[in-house]
């Protein structure tokens, strides 16, 4: 049975649940039309995070991440609200990098991957909460095991 949607809160974390998995769907068939959605489902998560849970108030979210860190590593820290702001640019940035067909270096590809990725395992493995945790860590082994396999398909070219 799909779950019940019986709060603005439970739809705000079920649109960024969905992005994640498009996230790593995404990074396994490398498909800008995924790519696209999950970024639009985070942006969506994004704006009803601000409005349901903080009430459009960024010390509200500050201060909100600093109890989540505190309560997690133990520092009173808001700070990585300030990280997901550079997360959501940067995202942003790569699916109009997509779209524009662009061209870069190797290095920032993985940059801008590494990044976004390491942001997704602490949203989902370090600070996720329950069952979200689980396929959190099921999603990024998946990911790990699709691409080691095709690296090693492609070596012996």
């Amino acid at each position: 049975m799909p779950p019940v949607l019986t709060t603005p809160q439970e739809f705000s974390l079920w649109m960024v649940r969905v992005s994640f998995v498009l996230y790593a769907i995404a990074q396994v068939r490398l498909h800008r039309g995924i790519w696209t959605a999950a970024c639009g489902l985070y942006l969506l998560h994004m704006v009803t995070a601000f409005a349901f849970f903080h009430n459009f108030s960024h010390r509200e979210a500050y201060e909100a991440t600093a109890r989540q860190t505190q309560a997690m590593l133990g520092v009173y820290y808001g700070g990585g609200l300030y990280w997901n702001y550079v997360f959501t640019v940067v995202w942003m940035g790569d699916v109009m990098w997509a779209w524009l067909g662009g061209v870069r270096a190797r290095w920032i590809t993985w940059s801008v991957h590494g990044f976004l990725a390491f942001m997704f395992f602490n949203a989902t493995v370090v600070f996720g909460k329950g069952w979200m945790r689980w396929v959190g860590a099921a999603g990024f082994l998946a990911v790990a095991l699709v691409r080691i396999a095709r690296r090693r398909s492609t070596v012996g070219r």
